[in-house]
């Protein structure tokens, strides 16, 4: 039998390694942890995962979810909640996250929602639902609103945008770019400030519901 291969990326070790413990007794799952956003994605370029569990706390900008997201098509990510945020959990969601499990659930709970995930299922916790489905139909609604904040960038900015949206870190962009770490900043700065968010999951979030595509 083919076991799902999981990694557990959160910021407390000892929660992380005690999570992929119990995941591991179960028959069909196989689990590693990590600590840190860098362990993450170390990991994922040397071993193939089926399905992420991600601290939202250790990836409070989005950065990681949308990078892994955009590099690892295949893999699925589960967000793990501290508290109730139907905003962020919207954005993770309009982001690519398959899923948004509080990590005081249960792990007959945390076990449903990846497994959901694998079958390509979304899973939010009854009580945001409402929350989530309100932020997600008021960002269609202003999808319009949308496409003209992102008009208002110049050529270069919307470059570094959708470089964002391939995933790609300010080093990264400034290489793919030949610009200076420094500029690479203040452009992500300029269209952080245009867009009128205040993290790169949300400018993220808010340029895919613009139809915006990310860089080749």
């Amino acid at each position: 039998m083919d076991r799902m291969r999981v990694l557990v990326v959160d910021g407390h070790r000892i929660f992380a390694e005690s999570l992929a413990t119990a995941l591991t007794a179960e028959a069909d799952v196989e689990a590693a942890a990590v600590g840190t956003a860098p362990a993450a994605l170390q990991a994922l370029e040397r071993s193939a995962f089926d399905v992420l569990l991600l601290d939202t706390g250790l990836d409070s900008d989005g950065t990681l979810l949308v990078s892994v997201r955009e590099r690892f098509p295949d893999l699925r990510a589960v967000m793990l909640a501290s508290a109730d945020d139907a905003v962020l959990a919207a954005q993770c969601l309009a982001a690519g996250a398959r899923g948004w499990v509080a990590k005081d659930s249960s792990l007959a709970r945390l076990l449903l929602v990846v497994r959901g995930a694998l079958r390509d299922e979304t899973h939010v916790p009854p009580a945001l639902l409402t929350g989530v489905l309100r932020e997600l139909d008021q960002a269609r609604r202003h999808r319009s609103e949308h496409q003209r904040l992102v008009e208002t960038l110049t050529p270069r900015e919307l470059e570094v945008l959708r470089c964002m949206l391939a995933g790609l870190g300010r080093k990264a962009v400034a290489e793919r770019l030949y610009l200076s770490p420094h500029t690479v900043r203040t452009h992500m700065q300029n269209v952080l400030s245009k867009l009128g968010v205040h993290s790169t999951l949300a400018a993220v979030a808010l340029a895919r519901r613009a139809g915006i595509p990310p860089a080749d």
